[in-house]
């Protein structure tokens, strides 16, 4: 039978409703047998490319997370980190840490002036904002455990698109030129290639010094990146521009097998990631939190069902800032903070006729990602699902690119509590479980998540958005499971946001209509409009049993499929 292989890009239709007024239904990509949904076109075709060859879900991971590290640079990457879920069809589950951690020489107070202060930019911007890159010891773990093809089949694509070049879509030009005098500023070697007075929509592009980079990834593996010529680059780097990486740092790098957390939603089953990801636990939160109450019938983005959604969101993310961290460092209570009696307790004081102020709203007492990050969601003929969200961090990571080698370097180390108590750059606040110390993995909001239906695969969904990737996630779901929007439509519709601190909804604009908007106010609530929140990556199986892929407008994201 022949098959037909298609690549669309992303409706832009705008989901404006509930399942009562909408009339035509708007579907993504329907595809019969396999699919991918990643952030790039170029980077979505690799991985149906790996498909086709007879990969499966994780080979195509693999292949389009490296290929966005050369097309996606301002969050694809190999010098950051991320996380990947997994659902194999054996129904077995697992779920991968590979998040960059402190290095060895990291403190405390590495941030802190000398009178107290936080020093503004110093771990958001150049050398000392890198942790230790997880992303190739990530992939070369997922490899080894879990793919069918051999692993410089999988690096090679990358490694040409780097050689030869690619064309910059509108967006990634846009970006390289918001950055030129950043990449003045902050790299001790100037980085020629990438310098020019205007970068325009259609202009190739070549990534030669890591294309040579690849190819070392590609014939050795984990010590391609680790160890030798690459190392040596990064080290070096890191000296000339006073950041604290060494060659034990990256030679002592490990990536993590966790236990994925578990939970259920009005009988689906939800499968997320564990600390030292916040996601999973905080997502669960919310689902529980919400789960009691009739958000069908009140419909999408209603007064009611904002109202709610803040309400839990507040409570969650003071929960997050004071019990979440890396787990080899600080006991996380994850199944308390996920049980039906703790989220219920912390719901006793939501009041549907009134917002609750912030500044009352401590974390629970116990018993017992700029927002440049980038997700990727896979599913393969065999049924296998592949969930994978990685970062730099801000766009662009630190904006520095380490020379001989041709990467840029993250900047997570704003991911940690720089100063217990103060905002980060997403504007979360943290405590002492993600206090910074050698070694430790930053606390991330990175949300790969699977669901089940009936014990069968029914969606694969993930998002970039810093701080707004939980509830991003959060809503995806529930636009689908509560609202009977297709995949498209729910990744398309528009989205609200809110995190304790600072005390407002964020909304995408129109997002809530001015009726529903007047009412929240009188609740109590206070609005900022936001151009976008988000930007979710996801695939539904359909009760026909095809995918529906749902591709989110807001970047060049895309689904492929066959």
């Amino acid at each position: 039978m022949k098959c037909f292989f298609i690549i669309l890009l992303a409706i832009t239709a705008v989901a404006c409703g509930t399942k009562d007024n909408r009339k035509e239904k708007i579907s993504g990509l329907i595809a019969e047998s396999a699919m991918v949904v990643s952030a790039h076109p170029i980077a979505s075709q690799v991985g149906l490319d790996i498909l086709k060859k007879g990969g499966n879900a994780i080979d195509a991971a693999i292949a389009t997370q490296f290929a966005l590290a050369v097309v996606y640079p301002v969050a694809g990457n190999i010098g950051g980190g991320g996380f990947m879920l997994l659902r194999l069809a054996s129904d077995s589950i697992a779920a991968l840490d590979y998040r960059e951690k402190a290095p060895a020489a990291a403190t405390p107070t590495m941030y802190i002036g000398e009178a107290g202060e936080l020093v503004e930019g110093l771990s958001t911007e150049g050398h000392l904002a890198s942790g230790i890159p997880g992303t190739v010891a990530g992939l070369v773990e997922a490899h080894a455990k879990f793919s069918k093809l051999p692993w410089k089949d999988l690096v090679q694509p990358a490694i040409d698109l780097a050689r030869n070049g690619f064309q910059l879509t509108k967006k990634e030009a846009s970006g390289l030129n918001e950055i030129q005098k950043d990449l003045v500023r902050l790299n001790t070697v100037s980085p020629d290639f990438l310098l020019k007075e205007e970068w325009k929509e259609g202009d190739i592009i070549h990534w030669l010094d890591l294309a040579n980079t690849l190819e070392r990834i590609r014939d050795n593996g984990k010590a391609g990146f680790y160890e030798g010529k690459t190392a040596d680059d990064l080290v070096s780097e890191m000296t000339r521009g006073k950041g604290i990486i060494t060659d034990d740092d990256l030679k002592n790098y490990q990536a993590v097998w966790r236990k994925p957390i578990t939970g259920f939603y009005k009988g689906y089953k939800i499968i997320s990631m564990p600390p030292p990801s916040s996601g999973g636990v905080a997502l669960m939160q919310l689902l529980k939190s919400v789960e009691p109450f009739p958000i069908s019938e009140w419909g999408w983005n209603s007064t009611k069902t904002t109202h709610l959604l803040t309400e839990a969101e507040r409570r969650v993310y003071a929960d997050r800032a004071a019990h979440l961290g890396d787990p080899d460092f600080f006991d996380v209570p994850v199944d308390m903070l996920m049980d039906s009696v703790y989220t219920t307790s912390r719901m006793k004081t939501f009041d549907m006729n009134k917002a609750t102020s912030s500044a009352s709203i401590k974390e629970g007492s116990l018993t017992g990602e700029s927002d440049q990050t980038t997700h990727l969601s896979v599913v393969d003929k065999e049924g296998n699902a592949v969930s994978v969200t990685t970062t730099l961090n801000g766009g662009y990571g630190s904006t520095v690119i380490v020379d001989g080698s041709g990467f840029f370097m993250n900047n997570e180390m704003d991911d940690f509590s720089a100063k217990p108590g103060t905002p980060n750059m997403y504007g979360v606040i943290g405590g002492e479980a993600n206090k910074i110390l050698p070694h430790k993995r930053m606390l991330s909001s990175m949300t790969p998540t699977i669901v089940e239906q009936d014990g069968k695969l029914l969606m694969v969904v993930g998002t970039p958005g810093g701080s707004t990737i939980i509830t991003s996630v959060f809503q995806t779901i529930l636009n689908v499971l509560e609202h009977n929007m297709t995949m498209q439509e729910a990744v398309t519709a528009k989205r609200v946001h809110s995190q304790w601190f600072p005390d407002m909804i964020y909304q995408e604009i129109n997002a809530i209509t001015e009726e529903d908007s007047l009412s929240l106010v009188k609740l109590g609530h206070t609005f900022m409009s936001r151009r976008g929140i988000g930007r979710v990556d996801a695939i539904l199986i359909r009760k026909d049993g095809k995918l529906e892929a749902g591709a989110d407008p807001r970047g060049d994201d895309t689904a492929a499929g066959y």
